[in-house]
């Protein structure tokens, strides 16, 4: 019993010893440590077997080593080599080194030298300079004498200019000299000045010319501008005065021939001297303050056209009377009822002025409007100074008086068109080879020549009291015109005098409604015309809204042109359709319950519709030549209107056989070719409802009536209420009450 706890003692301890050699790291001082607490022999043997492995493992590592040997010892050799390379190389480096520091030491040395060679080459040629300045003063000095006695006025102002330049860079030196040619100077300017005023008073331009040139070397560019556009300003007033004096003179002495006081030429000249003077001295003018003395120049010859342009329109005025005679209208429209009235103007005459009154407006605005863009077009002008010139222009004398002269023309322009549009009503007949009567072409040619006269003139307020002129005339007076002849009394009774259609008496009627038509279609055209030239002419929104605002006036017009129409045409088809009527109440007596040889009979003797068919003919036909093709479709359309709900009405009274039904579908067939060569449009919806009762009362049983109703259809849209189709369906001898009633629509 005591063995066994020795024998467990040994199998650990061999254990722990196999566990040691397995974890044993040979080449370490603990290794050596280990080794020697063995005491299994195994174990020892396990160990010294690792250890010759271990062995064997260093033995092949140091050869591998050893190998390596003939490579280490080239790579030392190599570096060795290296090594003394670099030596060298560094010592070639500390040399290079300092040639470098020395050579940087001696350029220190010669820049130092070259800055004081530049500093004094500069105090030398800043010295010579002047000294060339000096002997330059000199020479100006004695040249602008020699200039001046000689009279070369412009070598002189070249010296001066010269000197003055010179002055300006070196005004440290030379106070004396300064002084002299400051004395020739002004001597030089005195005479300028001198001569200048005499070539002007001469009206001289060569010598003008030659004498303003001399103001930009002497500095007085300003002063020059001033006096050149003053000159120019009196060239102009001079011509303005002779010419309005000469047609002053006119005035006075052509009582009789009206036509040789020229206005309009009177202003075009003026405004042609004023453009001329800017266009030709462009060059002088840019010459002395650039394009600011182009500005200057403008604006000042700006004052001559607001003087002289606005006593020549004042003229104008006085001449035509224009004050008068706007009096004498407003008087004669507020007395249009008194007896004893006075006569107004001729509209021959006031057509006369309103030409010459619109060629000075446009003359006018031409001028103005050049101004500004040639103000515009100027690349280095303050861009505020634009609308401050525009605003001049526009808010000048001259641009007043235009203004009294544009009320004049409203008033001369709303008289002309209400005594021509009256005329036309007044003295209105029949044109030969025409639909329609004078009345129509001569008001709208009159409203149109206002209207694009009014526009012409660009001023907004001008076409709106003309577009609402027009628009009054044609909402009154010609609106009463055209609706006189149809309210005639015993209308019916001339058209078929004796029974039989009146020729002149149908073609009076049809003319009247022709007016209406062509009048409704002219409106449109007349408005469409004057909303694109508005375009053109008034770009601003607001004046576009004015304007659209007035052309919807004339838009109700043509709808109130077709409502008058319509009211005619329905007249005019009440006195046709009594003659036709006896020809429809005598199909109730026909009879649709046919056998097989009274079908084939109808079909070689027409029971009705050839009889209704001729008594449209004879009653309505005749009428077409003498309407225009748009009135007579719709006039034959309301006869279809009037025909077919008759028959209707009759129809369903009426009790039908199959063959019966079919002969229903052939009459409505004949009715519908005949209509549609009697008027350009479609006929077939007029006929639809009779044409769809006619479908029905051909079925060969009640319920072939679903296979065309609803979603059997097709193409084909019911006109019929389902009551409708009922009620067809009961008017067939054959077809029993119980399976109408039965079927579901």
């Amino acid at each position: 019993m005591a063995s066994t706890p020795n024998g467990s003692g040994v199998a650990v301890m061999e254990d722990e010893e196999h566990d040691a050699s397995s974890s044993l790291k040979f080449g370490t001082s603990d290794a050596l440590e280990q080794v020697r607490k063995l005491t299994d022999v195994g174990a020892m043997t396990r160990l010294l077997h690792e250890c010759i492995a271990y062995q064997r493992s260093l033995d092949l590592q140091l050869e591998n080593l050893l190998s390596q040997r003939t490579d280490l010892d080239k790579q030392l050799h190599h570096l060795q080599r290296s090594a003394d390379v670099l030596d060298i190389v560094k010592a070639d480096s500390d040399h290079m080194l300092f040639n470098v520091r020395s050579t940087c030491d001696l350029a220190d040395q010669v820049s130092g030298k070259v800055r004081e060679l530049d500093l004094a080459q500069s105090r030398v040629n800043s010295t010579l300079l002047r000294i060339d300045a000096i002997v330059e003063r000199g020479n100006c000095i004695e040249g602008v004498k020699k200039a001046l006695e000689s009279e070369d006025f412009e070598y002189a102002a070249k010296y001066v200019q010269t000197f003055l330049q010179i002055d300006a860079k070196y005004k440290d030196s030379g106070s004396d000299q300064r002084e002299q040619l400051l004395a020739s100077k002004k001597q030089l300017e005195g005479i300028v000045r001198k001569r200048l005023s005499a070539a002007v008073d001469q009206r001289d331009h060569p010598t003008i010319l030659r004498f303003i040139r001399l103001y930009s070397p002497l500095g007085l560019e300003e002063e020059g501008l001033q006096v050149y556009v003053g000159y120019l300003k009196k060239v102009i007033a001079m011509r303005s005065r002779l010419e309005f004096e000469h047609l002053v003179e006119l005035m006075e002495q052509t009582s009789g021939n009206q036509n040789q006081v020229n206005f309009v030429g009177c202003l075009t000249n003026l405004f042609k001297d004023i453009v001329l003077a800017v266009e030709e001295n462009d060059e002088v003018l840019r010459s002395l303050c650039g394009e600011d003395g182009i500005v200057y120049a403008i604006c000042e010859l700006q004052e001559e056209c607001d003087s002289r342009g606005s006593l020549i329109l004042k003229k104008y005025m006085d001449y035509r009377k224009l004050a008068k005679i706007a009096s004498e209208i407003n008087a004669q429209n507020k007395n249009l009822l008194a007896v004893g009235a006075p006569e107004g103007p001729d509209p021959r005459e006031i057509e006369l002025y309103l030409e010459e009154i619109l060629t000075l407006m446009q003359l006018g605005e031409d001028y103005t409007e050049f101004m500004v863009s040639k103000i515009k077009g100027l690349s280095s002008v303050d861009p505020e100074l634009v609308p401050r010139a525009t605003k001049a222009f526009r808010s000048g004398s001259f641009s007043k008086v235009v203004q009294d002269i544009t009320g004049f023309y409203v008033i001369l322009e709303g008289f002309f068109m209400v005594e021509n549009v009256r005329k036309a009503i007044r003295i209105d007949e029949h044109v030969p080879d025409s639909l329609t009567t004078s009345m129509v072409d001569d008001v709208f040619y009159v409203l149109q020549s206002c209207c694009r006269r009014a526009i012409s003139t660009s001023n907004i307020n001008s076409v709106i009291a003309v577009l609402s002129g027009a628009s009054s005339l044609l909402a009154n007076e010609y609106h009463e015109a055209l609706q006189q002849k149809m309210r005639e009394p015993n209308l019916g009774a001339k058209l078929f005098l004796g029974g039989v259609g009146v020729q002149k008496t149908g073609t009076e009627i049809a003319t009247a409604l022709n007016n209406m038509d062509v009048s409704g279609e002219y409106v449109l055209k007349l408005r469409h015309e004057i909303e694109e030239q508005c375009v053109e002419v008034f770009p601003a929104p607001a004046d576009r809204e004015r304007v659209k605002s007035c052309l919807s006036e004339l838009g109700e017009m043509s709808n109130s042109f077709k409502q008058a129409l319509n009211s005619g045409m329905e007249q005019l088809v009440a006195t046709v359709t009594p003659r036709i009527r006896p020809v429809l109440d005598s199909v109730a007596t026909i009879s649709y319950e046919l056998s097989e040889v009274e079908y084939a009979d109808n079909e070689v003797n027409d029971p009705w519709v050839q009889r209704l068919l001729h008594a449209v003919e004879t009653n309505a036909a005749w009428l077409q030549p003498v309407m225009t093709a748009n009135n007579y479709d719709s006039f034959v359309h309301m006869v279809i209107d009037f025909i077919t709900k008759r028959l209707e009405v009759i129809m369903m009274q009426k009790r039908f056989s199959q063959l019966g039904g079919l002969q229903l579908d052939r009459d409505a067939r004949a009715l519908v070719s005949h209509f549609s060569s009697m008027t350009q449009r479609t006929v077939r919806d007029k006929f639809a409802r009779l044409t769809q009762m006619a479908t029905i009362l051909n079925l060969e049983k009640v319920s072939e009536i679903l296979d065309f109703w609803g979603e059997n259809s097709g193409p084909m849209t019911w006109r019929l209420t389902p009551a409708e189709v009922r009620r067809v369906l009961g008017l067939r001898v054959d077809f029993k009450p119980e399976a109408i009633a039965a079927l579901k629509l």
